[in-house]
């Protein structure tokens, strides 16, 4: 019976009349939702995502820097412990202000952005892998330009000694002491990871997301949300562990000039990459690629499942107004 359906969900025109139908499960090219309505399931996404694997992304953080602050060991559960003994459960914590903060407009334009160039480029179907890529791009190039301050001083306060007491002091004091341009130093890196990042999530969790709908579409409504969160699992730790090298650029342009961290004067990415392996060998630029990873499996999937349950109520309210408003 699954054979016969796939043809079914590959034709886009297929629309069945089932009193239990829903739109995302037959993959329609777009949801119907408003803008607001976009930005409010990314928003909370976002958050939940962020907030939920926090911990791990300090670790990683902690793992990535070069100087007096890292954790010699690339063992993960040395990190860990070591986090634990010096400073308590509270180290795992410091920066999640800031992180809050950015992580909700952040996404709110992230899925926006990202909805409305899929809606334009795909042209009227749903598989179009090019498309979502494209879209996931130019979804990464603004969201970012938003989170690039946030994140530049929640990386500055997960580090073991930093100076700041919290986020207000050193938004203030960065600006003081190094002005604006500071908080955007590592924008240039962050896009040219992000932007191949997003591309490989995208059309990965739209095509696996697909292809695991294809495989029983009888109970493709059923099992949504497994099928969401495995997806952007899949996703989130391919995309995480090709971008790991750019991710380390990151960290080094964000934490530069602190805690004993080199200070880079042209912001290049080729000086940062000679300096890591001139430290660190070639090895260097896979720092934390084990917490990046084990961050981004499962936070892809607690942001796509999330988002689509989000989604999803906004779909029931919309027809249900609709409904109202044609009695």
């Amino acid at each position: 019976m699954a054979t016969d359906a796939t043809p079914k969900f590959q034709n886009r025109d297929f629309r069945p009349v089932q009193p239990d139908f829903h739109p995302e499960i037959t993959m329609s090219a777009h949801d119907g939702l408003h803008f607001w309505q976009f930005m409010v399931a990314g928003s909370i996404a976002g958050c939940v995502e962020h907030m939920a694997m926090f911990p791990v992304d300090t670790i990683k953080t902690r793992m990535q820097v070069l100087g007096p602050c890292p954790i010699k060991s690339v063992s993960l559960s040395h990190a860990l412990r070591s986090i634990l003994k010096t400073e308590g459960p509270s180290g795992l914590y410091r920066g999640i202000g800031a992180m809050g903060l950015g992580a909700g407009p952040a996404h709110a334009v992230y899925f926006s952005i990202y909805e409305i160039f899929k809606k334009s480029l795909s042209g009227g179907n749903p598989n179009n892998s090019a498309a979502h890529a494209i879209s996931g791009v130019f979804a990464t190039v603004a969201s970012d330009a938003v989170f690039t301050p946030m994140d530049m001083v929640k990386q500055r306060l997960q580090l073991s000694s930093s100076p700041y007491k919290g986020v207000l002091d050193c938004v203030t004091r960065v600006l003081r002491e190094e002005g604006f341009k500071a908080f955007y130093a590592s924008y240039r890196t962050t896009v040219l990871m992000n932007a191949p990042f997003t591309a490989v999530h995208f059309s990965t969790y739209e095509a696996a997301k697909r292809g695991l709908m294809e495989v029983s579409p009888d109970s493709a409504d059923d099992n949504r949300v497994v099928v969401h969160a495995t997806a952007g699992a899949a996703a989130g730790a391919l995309a995480a562990l090709l971008t790991t090298p750019l991710d380390v650029v990151k960290t080094q342009l964000q934490c530069q000039g602190i805690c004993g961290c080199d200070r880079y004067s042209s912001g290049s990415i080729r000086d940062v990459l000679r300096t890591i392996v001139k430290k660190d060998g070639y090895r260097g630029l896979m720092r934390g690629w084990i917490p990046r990873m084990l961050f981004h499996a499962p936070a892809a999937a607690i942001c796509w499942s999330t988002y689509e349950a989000w989604k999803s109520i906004f779909q029931e309210l919309n027809a249900k107004s609709d409904s109202d408003g044609g009695t």
